[in-house]
């Protein structure tokens, strides 16, 4: 997969900015739980009050503070008492507790110094418990409680004066030392609360200092939740644009991905020779181009998101959750991702070998179907259809079933991972509810824990997703790989010779052998024969004496196994392929056309060819009267494979494309076998006028076709027998001769050779 993955190189700057922006969006979404529970901690429960620090305090209520804490200097030190002359920074104070118009009154109000955060933050714990003490006295039942326990320790003379005095008033007309004592025992029961019940009184005694002041609480509260409202939607839009840009970018990486991955394989395959294109099927290579690169473009459009983004979720959340004030709940998410993962590995034991089988039952069945669909005329001629259909239901139940087993057990991953999910949300609420209720958690924190714990169990669900799409396109991988590693047999030298113009045209086999791969015998032996410029070589035999092999040779798609085929002195080995297959005009034994006209098929070898030399080409090859025959003619459209044109047609315009060419050499495979002996005989005539300084090599299985070339050779089982003219090799070889009889009468052929004859002496 990795190798797969080192295409990538060519959107490097994309696969950055994707990975900047899952960074961002990771950020924001581990920020967002924060923002919920500052909502319902502060904003909700706390009045939009942020700390248990007063900005503003009147004097009566700090004359209680002062009363109540053993820290007065260090509180006066971050106080001032409102005078006219206001700072800046008090201006605003004022304004935003007061509003614009309030009157200023002179030594009625403190207001707190421009301190950091962190001071504030140790300035609170010291606040915290004379606040605490302030919101008790002011509570009208515990003050009450406090005052009637209080009295009940005096003696009766001072009982009567206590009854109508405030409990403020008690403990500061009580002598220092009671007073001191009293003081201390209230400060040690407050000491010995839990931290999150202290802060939320002090901030309830903050909110009622504030009241008595006449300070809108109202309008403090709403202010925080819709600031921090505006910023959570803030941050939010950013996540979003984030993601878009994200999802859009991986789309494009993944679909450049696709088109590179395509290109490689698809060029890798045209340099392949027979011997590699007979080790993957026509089929499997059409898979490993569509299908298995699919597969990876799929994986690509979600991988970054697993890869950079559900890592980056894991694991922040959780750290999230272990620094949090309260983290006696991280269990939780630790028994949720040890679930999890337990689930996912067994389903990929599972389901891993079956994914591996996929993609080889798809080849099988791309194998039936295009065998099907090629030989349909065949199926249906012999009344096979139904063999055939049945032969297609196997390939497809087989891949069916398989398919049906993987998605089977992959289903049943998503509703056990969301089942823990909310099990897990289940016990939070539970677990949560009981501290909440005891003190120790506040519901904001409890709501912000259930959030982080949803995104981290999502960032593993992201995980098993990918693992479900990670075996087949890991398995695709390997078989694009195996393409793209698969080195051709038949490629260029490091260092190329040019071929001698002095032997320009000159074909000569010397001592060729030649044995198909992994074959056990000698196709070839030992052939020896040379073909010259201005002269027809033709080669016969019977079927499966090797004919169609030695024209394969000459254009290299296949190499010898044994001595030597030269092409203008050169040994084709050391030769470019280009160089070399520029010179020859190749016309193949079944006659292939590409879909588009019969214009482009015929300036096939150059775009840029003249109609004048497309024309000559099409009459030499005797394909004029049927392209003239045509409503548009030469722009006429020709169907893939040339499927809306008849045999001979599609060999005359085959011919017609190498003519047109104009090459050194051409070598024509049996390419005259589906032409009339009319039609046959006026284009062997036309083209000789046309190659009378050519090479013209011909493969044959009618003698018509041969009789008057320059030069035969005669093949029998991969063995040269004969080599002559006709009328030598009708005397003198008795394989050349059976095949001659097999096709003409004795007569036929003593009348053709006396009609030879009298054309010699003519001339």
């Amino acid at each position: 997969m990795l190798k797969v993955l080192k295409n990538l190189k060519e959107s490097f700057g994309k696969v950055i900015i994707i990975i900047a922006l899952l960074c961002v969006q990771a950020a924001i979404d581990l920020a967002l739980p924060d923002y919920t529970s500052k909502i319902v901690n502060t904003g909700i429960q706390s009045g939009g009050i942020e700390n248990a620090v007063p900005k503003v305090i009147s004097k009566e209520d700090m004359d209680l503070i002062l009363m109540l804490s053993n820290d007065d200097n260090q509180i006066l030190n971050n106080y001032c008492l409102l005078k006219n002359d206001l700072t800046k920074y008090q201006k605003n104070i004022i304004d935003k507790y007061f509003g614009n118009n309030y009157e200023i009154k002179e030594n009625e109000i403190y207001i707190l110094n421009e301190i950091s955060e962190d001071e504030i933050s140790k300035f609170s714990n010291v606040l915290s418990t004379p606040l605490m003490g302030i919101s008790s006295l002011k509570n009208e039942e515990t003050s009450n409680a406090i005052k009637e326990q209080i009295i009940n320790q005096v003696p009766d003379t001072l009982k009567n004066n206590m009854q109508n005095m405030s409990l403020t008033q008690i403990i500061q007309n009580m002598p220092e030392e009671q007073r001191n004592e009293i003081l201390n025992q209230f400060s040690s029961k407050i000491d010995n609360m839990l931290d999150s019940i202290k802060e939320q009184a002090a901030i309830s005694s903050v909110k009622q200092i504030y009241k008595d002041l006449n300070i809108d609480t109202d309008k403090i509260q709403n202010d925080y939740i819709l600031f921090a409202g505006l910023q959570m939607l803030g941050i939010s839009l950013i996540g979003m644009a984030s993601a878009i840009f994200t999802m859009l970018l991986s789309a494009k990486v993944a679909a450049r991905l696709g088109k590179t991955l395509r290109e490689k394989v698809f060029n890798r395959v045209l340099k392949f020779s027979h011997e590699e294109l007979n080790k993957f099927s026509t089929a499997s290579l059409i898979t490993r181009s569509t299908n298995d690169v699919q597969q990876i473009q799929m994986l690509m459009n979600i991988l970054f998101r697993v890869v950079v983004y559900a890592p980056i979720i894991a694991v922040g959340g959780f750290v999230k959750v272990l620094t949090s004030t309260n983290n006696s709940m991280a269990w939780i998410i630790g028994l949720a991702i040890l679930l999890i993962l337990f689930i996912v590995g067994t389903l990929f034991i599972i389901a891993m070998p079956k994914f591996k089988k996929l993609q080889t039952l798809t080849d099988k069945l791309n194998l039936v179907s295009r065998e099907i669909l090629t030989g349909l005329p065949v199926i249906r001629a012999f009344n096979k259809e139904k063999r055939e259909e049945n032969r297609f239901k196997d390939a497809n139940l087989d891949l069916m079933k398989t398919n049906v087993f993987v998605n089977r057990a992959m289903s049943l991953m998503m509703p056990m991972l969301m089942f823990i999910m909310n099990s897990m949300t289940v016990l939070v609420i539970w677990i949560g509810g009981q501290n909440v209720d005891q003190g120790l958690l506040q519901v904001g924190d409890m709501m912000a824990f259930i959030q982080y714990m949803m995104q981290i169990v999502i960032a593993f669900l992201m995980i098993s997703m990918i693992s479900i799409m990670l075996p087949r396109a890991s398995v695709s991988a390997n078989r694009i790989n195996e393409v793209l590693e698969t080195e051709e047999k038949i490629k260029n030298k490091k260092e190329t010779k040019k071929f001698d113009e002095t032997k320009k045209g000159l074909v000569e086999f010397k001592n060729v052998s030649f044995r198909y791969p992994d074959a056990d015998t000698e196709i070839l032996e030992d052939i020896n024969f040379t073909a010259k410029p201005g002269e027809t070589t033709a080669i016969i035999g019977s079927t499966g004496s090797g004919k169609s092999t030695v024209v394969n040779l000459i254009p290299r798609f296949y190499d010898v196994t044994e001595g030597e085929l030269l092409i203008d002195g050169v040994n084709i080995k050391d030769a470019s392929l280009k160089d070399l297959r520029d010179k020859i005009g190749f016309v193949p034994q079944k006659g292939i056309l590409f879909s588009g006209t019969i214009e482009s098929n015929i300036k096939y070898s150059d775009e840029e060819m003249s109609d004048d030399k497309m024309i000559e080409a099409a009459k030499i090859a005797q394909a004029v009267e049927f392209i003239e025959g045509k409503e548009e003619k030469y722009k006429s459209s020709i169907a893939q494979g040339g499927a809306n044109v008849s045999g001979g047609q599609k060999q005359r315009l085959s011919i017609a494309r190498a003519i047109a060419k104009d090459p050194e050499i051409f070598v024509f495979d049996d390419s005259f076998s589906a032409l009339d002996f009319k039609t046959d005989s006026k284009l062997r005539e036309e083209l000789s006028k046309k190659t009378e300084n050519k090479t013209v090599i011909i493969v044959a299985q009618r003698i018509s076709t041969i009789l008057n070339a320059d030069k035969i050779i005669v093949l029998e089982e991969g063995k040269v027998v004969g080599i002559g003219k006709h009328e030598e090799l009708l005397k003198t070889n008795e394989t050349y001769k059976q095949i001659a009889l097999s096709q003409l009468s004795e007569e036929e052929l003593s009348n053709k050779l006396n009609e030879e004859d009298k054309t010699g002496k003519e001339e």
